[in-house]
């Protein structure tokens, strides 16, 4: 008979959220929460955490990641999708059990709610409710879950349409700095970030010993009828691409109205950022160390993929002036891994999601404070990506890859004059800084390509090229 621990093993292996794939992976233990169902209720509902061993070289050797588990005492036959396997269960008087990913069974995910809205303080669970200033979502008791099919890293549940509950996957013992960041938004009355009705803390044994604790969940008002912000930009792209003898500001979907609200937006959130959370400065010699830092990530990234190494030298100067910068930078607490993904049009205007950072960075880095151009980096390229990535179709076309062009360098600079509107200070004129981080972007975005979506791979290539030739 298959051990329950095989069963889970390739459950997880065949979920997207699990990122143990491209090695070995074992899943060596599995250790779970009180239970958030009552004595002899039924499904039983309790969290589990999977053990993991990381990828070689890993930095956190045993990874972890929440399971949470509903158990039926038959087979549920909507549920065969979500079925992590079967077995006796000492905890429910040993009987066999029917063990599902709870976050998709229906009648378990109300604990989660319930939990929430009442603030439960469970052993080793404990739900905590966020107030705004001035609240206005409310959720009714016996809202029904419907999972999202659009996350990746994590599981997201919509409650009839009013709230969102996002289920980290992934833990590491610490502050999430998504539910820190739009928590602290949220109580400081900011209108750009969805409103935070809620967060999840739990704990978990310590490979090795020790029990260590984190954000389990984080519940905000569900932004209904929202559009992404690559949606939203990819179609005045197309709209582009249509009218090829047209210029982008000449076609009725120009983007660049809507990229200057954004800039304008951004610039607000970073300042709002600062009011609550504080600032501090960088010293030259900071810059220094990002520089060294950066040119390692060049590097190796050289190393890796040939095609990058004809600009090396040209990405390294941006490296240099930014080691050579002489002028202390204010520093703060950002969103880390901004990008037309990472924001939603809604009918107020746009709001700002996400802010837990690069994932694959650890909860350590993404916390650090850091400078707002960063984030302007990752949406100026982010811009350049959805008037690229609709290039396939119209590949050897020059007078296509100019509009690409054009309506890149035409929303990058509404967005920078919408921050400069609100931030008081254009972002640009911080030319050094922003070469810099566009510099080390290019680099992140050819590993990635090269690794997961070969035929993007041009795309960073082309900027490489721009940023080497200034």
């Amino acid at each position: 008979m298959t051990s329950h621990l095989d069963q889970v093993q390739s459950f997880c292996a065949s979920q997207r959220w699990f990122g143990e794939k491209g090695h070995d992976v074992h899943v060596d233990a599995m250790a779970t929460s009180v239970w958030l169902s009552g004595d002899g209720v039924w499904p039983a509902v309790r969290i589990g955490f999977v053990y993991c061993a990381g990828p070689p070289g890993s930095e956190t050797p045993i990874r972890v990641y929440q399971l949470p588990l509903s158990y039926h005492q038959a087979p549920v036959e909507n549920l065969g999708h979500a079925l992590v396997g079967d077995w006796e269960e000492p905890d429910l008087d040993g009987g066999q059990v029917w063990v599902y990913d709870a976050l998709h069974d229906k009648e378990a995910t109300p604990y989660w709610l319930d939990g929430l809205t009442q603030g439960r303080k469970l052993d080793g669970v404990e739900f905590h409710p966020v107030h705004s200033p001035d609240r206005s979502t409310v959720v009714p008791e016996d809202a029904q879950s419907l999972v999202l099919t659009v996350e990746q890293s994590n599981t997201s549940l919509v409650f009839s349409d009013v709230a969102l509950l996002k289920v980290f996957r992934r833990l590491e013992p610490g502050s999430n700095p998504g539910v820190e960041i739009e928590s602290a938004l949220t109580e400081a009355g900011s209108e750009l970030v969805p409103e935070v009705l809620g967060s999840a803390r739990g704990s978990w044994p310590r490979a090795g010993g020790g029990t260590d604790s984190g954000e389990l969940a984080m519940m905000t008002a569900f932004q209904k009828n929202a559009t992404d912000g690559w949606s939203f930009a990819t179609s005045s792209v197309r709209d582009l691409y249509a009218e090829a003898d047209l210029h982008a500001e000449e076609v009725g979907g120009d983007f660049a109205a809507e990229s200057h609200r954004l800039g304008a937006s951004t610039a607000q959130v970073h300042s709002e950022l600062a009011k609550a959370l504080g600032t501090d400065i960088w010293e030259p010699s900071k810059l220094v160390e990002h520089s060294a830092a950066m040119r390692r990530r060049l590097d190796l990234a050289a190393m890796a993929i040939p095609e990058l190494m004809p600009y090396a030298d040209g990405l390294a100067r941006a490296f240099d002036a930014l080691a050579a910068l002489d002028q202390p930078v204010t520093v703060q607490r950002i969103h880390g891994d901004f990008h037309l993904g990472q924001v939603l049009r809604t009918i107020d205007g746009w709001k700002l999601i996400d802010f837990e950072g690069e994932p694959a960075k650890s909860l350590i880095e993404r916390r650090a404070l850091d400078t707002p151009v960063k984030d302007i980096a990752g949406m100026l390229r982010s811009f350049d990506y959805a008037a690229r990535s609709l290039l396939a179709d119209h590949e050897g076309d020059q007078q296509i890859a100019y509009r690409a062009a054009e309506w890149a360098s035409r929303n990058q600079r509404a967005f920078c004059d919408g921050y400069a509107e609100v931030a008081g200070t254009d972002p640009r004129e911080q030319d050094v800084l922003l070469s810099a981080f566009l510099a080390d972007k290019v680099i992140y975005e050819v590993l990635y390509e090269a690794r997961n979506r070969p035929t993007w791979l041009q795309i960073p290539l082309s900027a490489a090229a721009h940023l080497a030739e200034k």
